[in-house]
């Protein structure tokens, strides 16, 4: 991989109490790729030293907190990374080019430009003097997922562990389902044009023909056959966007090679966070459990 320049920028550290009263320090970073800023939270737990360091890849149109759970008002991403430290285990979550604070023109977006994003922020880990470069594992939520599932294939870094919440394994498919097919078809045959789309709870997203363009060039399936390391894949039963299930998460487990675990829960593609936190409780313990378990 290119080196990168790397720029650390704090902003006012944040301090949270976890449960069992050890401090954790967030701070604001930014790295560079092709250019452009990416910008992620750093959450390290106080006292430790070189601890390990999971990085978090978010959805379509998500942002690096992830989604609020209502009940605790939380952010999933923001909750694991604090539940995580209470572990001993560092996190990244990033904003993704052209998502959050890396940008505010979403249209751009590629999924190979995340999965770019993905590395570097791999890259930027190893770099840092913060973490232990030796110990460094991946989470993704769906399409995060998928991009999860290529930077574990790709990457050059020697990954302990990889968790997929919920992967795409057929995003072109998934996208036709939550943009519609006519919204798709346009999005195809325009010419340099973004399309905008209604989204099933209301929200528009505008997209240019390079995103369409880019659901048929990344297949995470193939990618993860290219990891050999111990991975983690959790699917909802009552998952609507990502389906069937567990069909569509074994198969990622059918084509890696190495040890794995499929955890699967009567829940829907936010792990039932417009009901309570529970499940998604359920689902970050048992991910920080299996990845502690593999980190050497």
């Amino acid at each position: 991989m290119k080196s990168l320049g790397i720029r650390c920028a704090t902003t006012a550290a944040l301090f949270a109490l976890c449960s069992v009263g050890v401090a954790a320090a967030e701070k604001t970073v930014t790295y560079d790729v092709e250019g452009a800023n990416v910008v992620g939270t750093l959450n390290l737990p106080d006292g430790i030293d070189n601890p390990p360091v999971i990085v978090l890849f978010h959805g379509f149109t998500g942002s690096r907190d992830e989604l609020v759970i209502p009940a605790v008002e939380e952010g999933i991403f923001q909750r694991a990374a604090r539940m995580w430290a209470d572990k001993g285990i560092a996190s990244l979550r990033i904003d993704f080019r052209h998502s959050g604070e890396s940008g505010s023109d979403y249209e751009n977006t590629t999924v190979g430009g995340q999965v770019m994003d993905g590395l570097s922020a791999l890259d930027y880990l190893a770099a840092s003097g913060e973490v232990d470069a030796d110990r460094m594992a991946i989470v993704g939520w769906s399409m995060g997922g998928t991009v999860g599932a290529s930077v574990a294939g790709r990457t050059e870094h020697d990954l302990d562990a990889v968790a997929l919440w919920a992967p795409g394994a057929n995003l072109a498919s998934a996208i036709i389902l939550l943009l519609g097919p006519d919204s798709f078809k346009a999005g195809l045959a325009s010419e340099g044009e973004a399309v905008t789309s209604k989204l099933p709870w209301g929200a528009d997203v505008t997209l240019k023909p390079a995103f369409f363009d880019s659901l048929f060039e990344i297949d995470p399936v193939a990618e993860i056959a290219g990891y050999d390391g111990p991975l983690f894949v959790a699917v909802g039963s009552n998952d609507t966007i990502v389906f069937p299930q567990p069909e569509s998460g074994q198969i990622f487990l059918d084509y890696h090679d190495g040890d794995e675990e499929l955890f699967v829960r009567p829940m829907d593609h936010t792990f039932n966070a417009f009901t309570d936190e529970k499940t998604v409780d359920e689902l970050i313990n048992a991910t920080g459990d299996y990845i502690s378990a593999h980190f050497d």
